[in-house]
């Protein structure tokens, strides 16, 4: 079965832009990036992962540019299209830890486990948080 010529021009948006944020060229990537979010039809299922993706590496560039609130959106705009997503739980929470929020990180963090038990960095990041938590409230602030 033949892949319509819309899908298939999205695919290859996609696949461009996965190319350049793998090079590091994160400027033409974020731009790839919010064009196929912009035109992407994901009326499909199928679909969702690719757009979820799409929406946590966009999240990703803008994290490297320290928009943290603007890659939480996306984060979160990633998650809400695919739930079962653990990445974009994972840096969210890395935000939200930085930003000093403790509660909400931990959440994340606990969802990431959830998903994937086996998922190392979240694990470690849930217990350096728990550890923070606690001493910021032995400091009373």
């Amino acid at each position: 079965m033949e892949q319509d010529p819309a899908s298939e021009a999205n695919s290859d948006l996609l696949s461009a832009a996965h190319t350049q944020f793998r090079d590091r060229q994160f400027d033409k990537a974020e731009q790839l990036y919010s064009c196929y979010i912009e035109h992407c039809a994901c009326s499909k299922p199928d679909a969702y992962h690719d757009l979820a993706t799409a929406l946590n590496n966009r999240g990703q560039i803008k994290y490297l540019r320290v928009d943290f609130y603007e890659a939480m959106d996306d984060y979160t705009a990633a998650i809400k299209i695919q739930p079962d997503f653990e990445i974009p739980y994972y840096n969210r929470g890395l935000i939200l830890y930085r930003l000093g929020f403790f509660d909400e990180a931990l959440r994340d963090f606990q969802k990431v486990l959830e998903l994937n038990p086996t998922f190392e960095d979240a694990s470690l990041s849930l217990k350096q948080t728990i550890i923070d938590k606690e001493e910021k409230l032995k400091r009373n602030y």
